[in-house]
């Protein structure tokens, strides 16, 4: 275009300047594009492999040095396309099993952690999700099961009458119903005020076969428990009947009683709550859900709460060594 041809004078012009000046400049630019494509290339990989979502993510990652527009155009995808993707990504995958945690959660009162709260899940909607992922979306969702409150309580009982040997030795399973019990009586204090609970547990299926609740702790307590739970099984011959060594238990109307049936007698050792372990288990679970969240002010309301428990525990509470189901329908199952 400016090539002189001989026999003439070579003429300047403005355009041809312009001209000049752009096919001069088209070189740098060119290898400054290329350039960078070969730096993107050392620092992200190879530009030209992988499918468009592994382009979208790398895209991503670079769309920090530079415009969005270019760098689609580098990476051969388009801006329309990467836009969609981070859209995708932005919506939670896990917000349907959210809902469901948050609900089950808060019906429960807060009450339960992910262990737990996986098998209220799968009593109540018939799902059963990992519970891993029960943990990280209750930790991304700020939901923590409500801590134990230990009490300590010292209690010095009477020297027992009566001492049976231990026959269950921390063997707290059984083959059928009615094969050993486990029972014991714990106390609950509203103001100065005491109430009692006298409990019978089948370690079959870990059910309450039987509770008294009174203001006194006394033989009739307990007695009255046992008349309630030998009323409901008519035939309980070769039962064991496990204890520790209170009182009520060491005392001769006790010892009378339960021979008559044909049940047989098993004390814990003096002093090891372990032997009798099942039972202090129950007691826990019980203040725990059912009495320390709340503000109770009267020992009415106290027997309320203790009598609604016991009735949720053998038919709403599902327990993992069942097989994640309830006391009463383990029961069932068995009997069906």
């Amino acid at each position: 275009m400016d090539a002189q041809i001989p026999g003439t004078r070579r003429i300047w012009t403005p355009g041809s300047a312009r001209q000049t000046r752009g096919i001069h400049q088209s070189r740098p630019v060119c290898s400054k594009a290329q350039a960078g494509k070969r730096n993107a290339k050392k620092v992200l990989g190879n530009l030209d492999t992988g499918g468009k979502e592994e382009r979208y993510v790398l895209v991503e990652k670079a769309s920090a040095q530079g415009r969005i527009t270019e760098l689609c155009q580098l990476f051969g995808v388009s801006r329309s396309g990467y836009y969609a993707y981070l859209k995708r990504k932005q919506t939670d995958r896990d917000a349907d099993a959210k809902k469901l945690i948050s609900r089950a959660y808060w019906r429960y009162e807060g009450k339960y952690g992910y262990r737990q709260l996986q098998l209220m899940i799968w009593q109540d909607e018939g799902i059963w999700m990992n519970h891993k992922k029960i943990l990280r979306l209750m930790q991304q969702l700020g939901l923590q099961a409500k801590i134990r409150r230990k009490r300590r309580l010292n209690v010095t009982y009477p020297t027992g009458e009566r001492v049976a040997e231990n026959l269950l030795k921390r063997n707290f399973t059984a083959e059928k119903p009615n094969q050993k019990w486990v029972t014991d009586v714990t106390q609950y204090r509203v103001g100065d005020r005491w109430l009692y609970l006298s409990a019978v547990k089948d370690l079959f299926n870990n059910e309450i076969v039987a509770y008294q609740l009174g203001e006194r702790n006394d033989n009739e307590l307990v007695l009255q428990t046992f008349t309630k739970a030998f009323a409901k099984q008519k035939d309980v011959t070769g039962l064991v009947v496990h204890s520790d060594q209170g009182f009520q238990y060491t005392s001769h109307a006790y010892h009378d009683m339960l021979p008559q049936v044909g049940a047989q007698i098993s004390m814990s050792r003096r002093g090891n709550c372990l032997d009798n372990a099942s039972m202090e288990s129950f007691f826990s679970h019980l203040k725990t859900e059912g009495l320390y969240p709340y503000d109770i002010r009267n020992l009415a309301e106290a027997q309320s709460r203790i009598e609604k428990y016991i009735r949720f525990y053998n038919r709403k509470r599902p327990q993992r060594k069942l097989n994640k189901l309830t006391p009463v329908e383990y029961r069932r199952q068995f009997a069906a």
